[in-house]
């Protein structure tokens, strides 16, 4: 994929979530919610403070990450549908 973000913003895959409950109840495709869970696919070069200086990002390539739940703009990049989000939209990086 030849796709680089812009600026302070990133492109992230959504991590599905699972079909079934810890108890074993499957969940049907109508009742799951869109995961708030996804993996960093590539970074823009940061945000620039009033003086110019580039503020580096907080997140890299490969990051699994939470964000909010309507957060980003959904696109569709060779055929796969991905987020393109402001890296403020993320809440933290899953270690």
């Amino acid at each position: 994929m030849a796709f680089k973000p812009l600026h302070d913003r990133v492109l992230v895959r959504r991590i599905e979530s699972e079909d079934k409950t810890k108890g074993g109840l499957i969940i049907p495709d109508t009742a799951k919610e869109k995961p708030a869970e996804g993996e960093i696919i590539s970074v823009g070069e940061g945000a620039r403070k009033d003086s110019g200086e580039l503020i580096a990002p907080a997140v890299s390539a490969g990051d699994k990450v939470l964000f909010g739940k309507w957060s980003g703009t959904e696109v569709q990049i060779d055929g796969e549908d991905l987020l393109i989000m402001k890296e403020s939209d993320i809440l933290g990086i899953i270690a």
